[in-house]
């Protein structure tokens, strides 16, 4: 199997969480198969989440974590991010990354676009794995919510950008797993690290 290049989104803005807990497992899976993987953490990244005044012509300076997080999204062949699901969608400050650093030029191309005038994708021929926790069953998730999510992250962010396709793992419930479920999460997570997936 050949190496591949990994950056990895820990995606809960807390310093100490089960996504974050899962994202150590498979950054230490990889690396121990030979995989190349840059790790970027939520809850220490600093920058301003709201794009505010600023807009395509009048663009806001990326901080450095997140001009940092898009040169290694560049970078990377995989993306692996892992994220609560809160309120039926992701933390606000994950939205932030997206807001403020898929911009044009980089993210995407607003000079050339599709028979259905969408801009063409800039980060493609990278492929992702997200690491979903919830307290929602993933059963649940797809028969009453429509996996609105999973919708979300694969196609209005990711896919839009080139990055697929999006594979999802669903850990839940998440919030009072017994240590014995983490655990097989985690084996689960490590296996997926191991092989790149």
């Amino acid at each position: 199997m050949s190496t591949r290049k990994i950056i990895i989104l820990n995606g809960h803005p807390a310093p100490s969480s089960l996504s974050q807990s899962l994202c150590q497992t498979y950054q230490t899976a990889a690396e121990a198969g030979g995989h190349q993987v840059r790790y970027h953490d939520l809850s220490t990244m600093q920058f301003d989440i709201d794009y505010g005044q600023a807009g395509y012509q009048n663009v806001k300076p990326l901080e450095p974590d997140l001009a940092d997080f898009l040169t290694d999204l560049e970078w990377a062949d995989h993306v692996v991010m892992a994220t609560p699901m809160w309120w039926g969608a992701i933390p606000a400050k994950l939205k932030g990354v997206f807001d403020r650093a898929l911009l044009p030029g980089r993210a995407f191309d607003t000079r050339t676009t599709n028979v259905m005038g969408l801009p063409a994708p800039m980060l493609t021929g990278k492929t992702a794995r997200v690491l979903l926790t919830s307290d929602t069953p993933a059963l649940w998730l797809r028969l009453i919510y429509g996996n609105a999510i999973k919708r979300i992250i694969s196609s209005q962010i990711l896919g839009f950008v080139g990055i697929k396709p999006t594979r999802f793992s669903s850990f839940a419930p998440a919030t009072d797993a017994a240590e014995k479920t983490v655990l097989s999460w985690q084996r689960k997570v490590a296996d997926l690290g191991a092989r790149a997936a």
